[in-house]
Parts: C-alpha cells; structure tokens; sequence
C-alpha cells in the first residue's frame, strides 16, 4: 500500500510574486517548450502535484489563475506541469483531421498519440502533451484563457491526488476547534453563500468553498481556491476581493478571491460535523439526524461518482468507455474515504430557510454545542 505522505501547513506556502526576473514558457514549432527570460512564471504545489503558469507579460489571466491558487503557491518546484497561456487566435494547424472522441456542452476533444486537442467551439484551443508534460492554451478572451486553463487544474490536481489516495468531496467545508464541518449540497443549493455566512463567525476557520480533500483516515485538507457568489448577493463584500468572470456555460459570476479569506484558511482539520443540506422555503433552519441510508446516497454521489465536481473527462480519457472502465478503483477508494469520514464524524440532515443569517446562527450554535469539548 503507498503511503499518503502530507506535511503542509499555511506558513509552508509564499503567496507573494518572486522578486527579480522570471521565465516564460515558449511553443516550439517542434511541439516542445522551452523557458526563455523575460516574462513572468508563477509555481506551485498542490499536494505534490506541481505545476507553472506562464505567458505574455501582465496577462491577466495569469494574475487570477495564481490568486485562486496562492495557497499553494511555492517560489519554485521541481518538474512542474507547464501551462503555457497565449492571448492569440486558436492555431489549428498541427490538429489532427479526426473525428472527435469526447463531446461536452462546453467543448469536444481528440486524442493522438499523447496528445489531446480541446477545442472550446473556436473561442480557445488547448493542447494538452503527456510527455511533456504540458499544455498549451491559446485564446483571445481573458474569460476562456482562465476558465479553460481553472477547470483543466480542476482535471489534473483531481486524477493525481485520486492515485494517492486523496479524494475530493463535492462539499464546503469549514473548521471550527480543529474539526471539520461540511456542508453537502446539490450543485446551486448555496454553499458559498453559507460559507461566506458562517465565516462571519470567528471562531470558523476555511477549508474549502467546492471540493476539500478526504484522506484515508478521513481527516479533511483544504482547498481554498475562492468563493462563488451570484450577482447581487455580493454587495456587502469589500471591492477589493472581488471579480466578475463570465463562465463558457453559466453566464456571469462575482468571485470572491482568496485574499478574503486567506488569514482564516486551516490546512487540515479532523473530522468533525457532516451535513447533508438541501433548501426549502420554510422560515427557519432544521437540523435532524440523518440515517444510514441517506449517508451513503451522500457518500456515493457527492464523493464516489463526485456529481456536480469538474472531472475533466476530455483530460482524463483517453479511451473513452475503457478507460472508464479501468477508473473503477478509484471509485471504490473514494468510498472508503468517504465512510471513514461519515463514521468519524456527526452526520445530520441540514434544511435551510429563506433567511440567510438565521441559517447561519443555527448552524453556528449546533457546533458550538456539539463540539464544544
């Protein structure tokens, strides 16, 4: 069995940019890259998967893409992914002339060799090199530069710490005295919203918005990317930590980044309060226990199969249903993970009501009593 081997903590982590000249990232004709003076590269460390953003100079796509993830951020790595952004029209001239062997709504992709080409209905195209390993993303719109480049991270971080053992759960997660508390929700059902709520309580600290990481002993890792709010629900946020971004699917959303939250971020917490939650329209907050049975239709869905987290399928297959197929362990290893972190914590049925504060009051004196030792 491999061992899980991580020893982070928030003070390991340089969220400032390197001082002094950086290196960028070339495309050579050849299909290669190589690293030349003169523009700017950030690195980074998500758990041991490594990776370097690099591009034209003050793209600002860069300068997002390394706010969401300046929790990770080191002054340099060894063998990093490279990630080559390029504020150009796609460039499809070395693209295979093959059907597609994935389709999504928001892209179709083809495979050859070690090679896939993502092609974002003509808006951007990315290239994505095993070998290298490497990948190139060329568009002219800031939006599809750092959404395509976002959810392919998403892809990536997700299928190696997948082979580790560290799996993600479609969940916002918080701590409070060193322990966990995750909220479940479908995909929509708020748990931003509810995070940037409770954070108004001292005594939590942040874990995740979307997707924290299980371990095998169930304890809970952050991921602390950024918070997603609608617009019109962020206005009592300062103006300073927020962007608007335009989503290829979704149309626009207000991002709540890093720099708000950054002081509050807990590394890794024990496993503490499960909540499975859902919304109503009824005026106050309910919380009950949650049976078995409803814990592993949580379990499955929210952690084995991940509904509502970006897989990244076009990145990840290769061999369509085969490849699939061959997934299957994953699966069961992300269930394991999931019971031990519903057998070691509390789980309970959260339905929320239409007033935001009262939800999160609730929720705030249910730990505090539950958790108070």
């Amino acid at each position: 069995m491999q061992k899980l081997a991580l020893s982070r903590s928030s003070e390991s982590f340089n969220i400032t940019r390197p001082p002094g000249e950086c290196a960028t990232l070339v495309w050579l004709s050849q299909g290669s890259i190589q690293e030349q003076p003169g523009h700017c590269a950030a690195a980074f460390d998500v758990y041991g998967f490594r990776f370097s953003l690099s591009g034209c100079p003050q793209e600002p796509a860069i300068d997002m893409l390394a706010e969401d993830f300046a929790f990770f951020r080191r002054p340099a790595v060894d063998q990093p992914m490279k990630i080559v952004l390029s504020r150009q029209a796609p460039d499809y001239q070395d693209v295979p002339h093959r059907p597609a062997s994935v389709y999504t709504p928001r892209n179709i992709a083809l495979s050859e060799n070690e090679r896939t080409f993502v092609d974002y209905g003509g808006r951007a195209l990315a290239v994505f090199d095993r070998l290298e390993p490497s990948i190139r993303i060329q568009s002219l719109d800031t939006d599809m530069l750092y959404e395509a480049t976002y959810l392919f991270l998403l892809s990536r971080v997700g299928e190696f710490l997948d082979a580790r053992r560290l799996h993600r759960i479609h969940a916002m997660a918080l701590a409070h005295r060193g322990r966990a508390i995750l909220a479940v929700f479908p995909m929509g059902g708020g748990k931003s919203m509810l995070a940037s709520e409770l954070l108004k309580c001292q005594d939590f600290d942040f874990l995740s918005d979307d997707s924290p990481f299980i371990a095998p002993d169930g304890r809970v890792y952050a991921f602390p990317l950024r918070l997603g709010l609608l617009p019109g629900a962020d206005t009592e946020f300062p103006a300073e930590h927020k962007r608007t971004i335009n989503r290829m699917e979704f149309g626009p959303k207000v991002l709540l980044n890093y720099s708000y939250f950054a002081s509050r971020v807990k590394p890794v917490a024990d496993p503490g309060i499960v909540f499975l939650g859902r919304r109503s329209l009824a005026p106050d907050c309910r919380i009950e226990p949650a049976g078995t049975v409803e814990s592993y239709r949580s379990m499955v869905a929210d952690c084995m199969v991940g509904l509502g987290l970006f897989q990244g399928l076009e990145f990840v297959l290769r061999s369509s249903a085969i490849e699939l197929a061959s997934k299957a362990w994953t699966g069961m290893s992300r269930l394991r993970n999931a019971r031990r972190l519903f057998r070691r914590s509390l789980v309970y049925r959260l339905i929320l009501g239409r007033d935001r504060a009262q939800n999160a009051q609730a929720i705030i004196d249910f730990v505090r009593e539950h958790l108070a030792g």
